[in-house]
């Protein structure tokens, strides 16, 4: 039986035309085309209030949107995670929406256990896919993909998250129809393989 796939579509615009929203659709119909079951969430879609103290994000209880995620990702297999560069990383409303999810007794250890660094998402994969404005191989070689490698080392290894894959696409704005239909058929490829 296969587990299911959670797709987050981290993009705060709801506008249709968004090349991230494509691409996690792109993705979902793979995955279903293949008979895995998928769950998908649109950040668009949800309001997200902000953390503002260390006491909000240990001992708050998420809304019913995050923990409907938190309970589809308990039941996941794979993760895929969609977003646009913004300055340099994730844009503000999508970095809410993790600190929200990933909280202490549901991502990590939480009261009660011998230690903080138990990852309670083992058994999962992740893919990561960034798109962005500059060309692919300067955010990854001159910038070092800092972000990025934020992402996969201190919040999805760390809660026990592994392998995470990564997808880079680079001068979106400027790429052809062609380029992006490549781009939608690696992701429909990607959800079929569950990769």
């Amino acid at each position: 039986m296969n587990r299911p796939v959670v797709v987050i579509d981290g993009h705060p615009d709801p506008a249709a035309d968004r090349l991230c929203h494509a691409l996690a659709d792109a993705y979902v119909k793979g995955a279903e085309s293949a008979g895995h079951p998928v769950e998908i969430v649109r950040l668009a879609d949800l309001d997200i209030p902000f953390l503002r103290t260390a006491d909000d994000f240990n001992n708050q209880q998420p809304g019913p949107e995050i923990r409907r995620v938190q309970d589809a990702i308990e039941s996941a297999g794979h993760i895929v995670l969609v977003y646009p560069l913004w300055l340099g990383t994730m844009p503000a409303m999508l970095k809410a929406f993790i600190e929200q999810l990933f909280r202490p007794g549901f991502a990590f250890g939480g009261e009660g256990e011998k230690s903080m660094w138990s990852g309670r998402l083992k058994g999962r994969s992740a893919r990561v896919v960034v798109t962005m404005g500059m060309p692919a191989f300067v955010y990854r070689w001159f910038f070092r993909a800092h972000s990025l490698k934020s992402l996969e080392r201190n919040i999805l290894k760390f809660c026990g998250i592994k392998p995470v894959r990564e997808t880079l696409l680079g001068m979106v704005d400027s790429a052809s129809d062609e380029k992006r239909g490549r781009w939608l058929r690696t992701m429909h490829e990607l959800g079929r393989r569950m990769r």
